[in-house]
């Protein structure tokens, strides 16, 4: 079968890796492999951040 255009992805219900996921796998969270991201959520932001997960409305 001849099917034109780019390759699809698979509807098998895994997600999917991002430019960043990959990216970061290859290089490390700062450019150095292998090290741990330093990054740390501060108390006052895990206040903020919503418990529920609404996702954006599209207009």
């Amino acid at each position: 079968m001849l099917i034109f255009g780019e390759p699809r992805q698979l509807d098998d219900g895994l997600p999917r890796k991002t430019e960043d996921d990959i990216q970061q796998e290859l290089l490390g969270p700062r450019g150095v492999p292998g090290k741990p991201s330093p990054a740390k959520m501060t108390p006052q932001r895990a206040k903020k951040t919503p418990t529920y997960l609404d996702p954006p409305h599209t207009a």
